[in-house]
C-alpha cells in the first residue's frame, strides 16, 4: 500500500525541526521509461512538477523537495499555482527534479544516457538537501536548483521579452549587463570595480550566468541570504545580499522580479506546505463513525436520520455528495484515488483513508 500522508512530521536526525508537508510519496509511475527506470520514489507536485528520487533518499528529503517546489509555485499557499501560464508550460515540458544519491551514481548515469526531454534544468544530490535549513546557502540547495528549473523551463519560455537568457534579448539580460559592469559573453577573468554580480565559473556561459543571476536576485529579495556569514561567503559572486541592498543596488532587476505581471515568488520557502483547508481535519468529532477505515471500495456509515454526507479533498474541495437514509448506508468510494479525504456530515468531520 502506498504511503499515505496528511500532515507528515519530518524528524531530522538532529531532531531540531518538524516540517508539515501535505504530499504523498508514491512508487515510480514510469518503471518502463529508460531514463526514469532506476528511480524508486515519486511525488506529484500540484499536477505540474514531478520529483523522482533514488531509493536511498530519505522520505524527509523527498518531501522537502516537494514542499519547496510547491511553495515556489504557490507562494501564497492557497493550494493553487500562482501563475497558470507557468503551470501549463511546466506540464508541456514534463518539468521534474531528479534527486540522486551522489554524483555519478548508476541512476544518474542511466538518466542522462537516456533522457531526451526539456523539463530538467538542474539536479539535486542527497547531501545537498537539509530540511532543517531551507535554502540556507551552503547547506540546502533545494531552493536554488528547483528555482533554476521553474525559471528555465517556465519563465524564459512564457515571458521571453522579460526573461530570455541570450545577450540583448530581454529585460533580464539588460539588467545583468549592468550588474556585471558590461556585456561579457564568457567569464572575463575579472570584473569592473563597480560590478556587484561577478560569477567566476569559467564553464558557465552567458545563459548560465543569466539563470544564476535570476536566482541570486529572487532569493535576495526573499531575504534568504540576509545573514552576515552568508553575505561574506557569497561576496565573491554576489554583493547585494539583503532585500534592502538589492532594491537599492540593482534597480533594474528589482523592478523586473517584483513586477506583478510575472507573479514571481516573494516569500521565502520554509519547507512547510499544507494549503488552506487542511487544519479542519484536526477537529474530528467522535459522533461520526465510518467503517472500515482505512477503506478500499466502500465504507459504511450509520445515520439516525436523513442527512447529507460530503466527501472532500484535503484542500476542502467537495468531490461527491451522498444523500443518506436512516440506518446503515454503504458509500461507494471506488472512484477515489488512494489518499486521505474529509468526510463531513452536517457539522461533524472525520478523516477517511482510502487505499
Amino acid at each position: 500500500m502506498k504511503q499515505l500522508l496528511l500532515i507528515l512530521s519530518i524528524l531530522s536526525t538532529s531532531l531540531v525541526a518538524q516540517n508539515n508537508v501535505c504530499f504523498e510519496i508514491e512508487v515510480n509511475p514510469d518503471p518502463n521509461d529508460a531514463a526514469l527506470s532506476n528511480f524508486s520514489k515519486y511525488v506529484n507536485v500540484l499536477d505540474c512538477f514531478s520529483i523522482y528520487a533514488e531509493a536511498g533518499i530519505s522520505d524527509a528529503k523527498v518531501l522537502h523537495a516537494a514542499a519547496v517546489t510547491a511553495e515556489l509555485l504557490d507562494n501564497d499557499e492557497d493550494g493553487i499555482v500562482d501563475d497558470q501560464q507557468i503551470k501549463s508550460e511546466l506540464i508541456n515540458h514534463s518539468a521534474m527534479m531528479p534527486v540522486f544519491s551522489s554524483e555519478g551514481s548508476s541512476t544518474e548515469n542511466t538518466f542522462f544516457n537516456n533522457y531526451q526531454g526539456e523539463g530538467v534544468s538542474a539536479v539535486l544530490y542527497n547531501l545537498e538537501i537539509d530540511p532543517n535549513q531551507t535554502g540556507h546557502w551552503g547547506d540546502d540547495a533545494t531552493v536554488e536548483e528547483i528555482l533554476h528549473t521553474i525559471n528555465h523551463v517556465g519563465h524564459t519560455n512564457v515571458y521571453p521579452d522579460a526573461f530570455s537568457l541570450s545577450p540583448n534579448s530581454s529585460l533580464l539580460s539588460q539588467a545583468m549587463d549592468v550588474a556585471r559592469g558590461g556585456q561579457f559573453i564568457s567569464f572575463p577573468g575579472s570584473y569592473p570595480e563597480a560590478s556587484w554580480y561577478h560569477y567566476d565559473d569559467e564553464t558557465c556561459d552567458y545563459e548560465c550566468m543569466a539563470i544564476e543571476y535570476m536566482y541570486w536576485a529572487i532569493v535576495s529579495n526573499m531575504g534568504i541570504l540576509n545573514q552576515p556569514e552568508t553575505c561574506n561567503g557569497i561576496a565573491n559572486e554576489w554583493e547585494p545580499c539583503s532585500p534592502e541592498l538589492f532594491q537599492n543596488t540593482d534597480e533594474l532587476m528589482y523592478a523586473l522580479i517584483t513586477n506583478p505581471e510575472y507573479l514571481l515568488p516573494n516569500n521565502a520557502p520554509d519547507g512547510n506546505y499544507c494549503p488552506n483547508g487542511i487544519g479542519v481535519i484536526e477537529h474530528i468529532n467522535n459522533d461520526i463513525f465510518i467503517y472500515p477505515n482505512p477503506a478500499g471500495q466502500v465504507f459504511n456509515y450509520f445515520s439516525g436520520t436523513k442527512e447529507t454526507l460530503l466527501i472532500q479533498s484535503i484542500n476542502g474541495k467537495t468531490i461527491s455528495t451522498n444523500l443518506l437514509t436512516k440506518g446503515e448506508n454503504k458509500i461507494d468510494i471506488s472512484h477515489l484515488n488512494k489518499g486521505i479525504y474529509i468526510v463531513q456530515v452536517e457539522d461533524r468531520i472525520q478523516k477517511l483513508v482510502v487505499y
